[in-house]
């Protein structure tokens, strides 16, 4: 799971990083606006991505809870 996580990460920030050097090579006016605004949305991508993790792992975590429960109530 971890693993996974790391990789979404990961793409996101590269994501990021290729998209403000492309805009960095083609506009000179308003560079470091669009870098910025650019920066904001690889940030909200990861932390959407993130979410999305800890919430499938809370789901599975709770999975694995029912499970041990019902495994004991026998």
């Amino acid at each position: 799971m971890n693993k996974k996580i790391g990789s979404k990460f990961l793409l996101a920030l590269l994501s990021g990083f290729l998209l403000l050097s492309v805009t960095s090579c083609t506009e000179k006016k308003g560079t470091f606006e669009k870098a910025g605004e650019n920066m904001d949305e690889a940030v909200d991508d990861v932390r959407n991505q993130m979410d999305d993790a800890a919430d499938e792992a809370h789901d599975e975590v709770e999975e694995m809870g029912d499970k041990i429960e019902d495994s004991t109530d026998r």
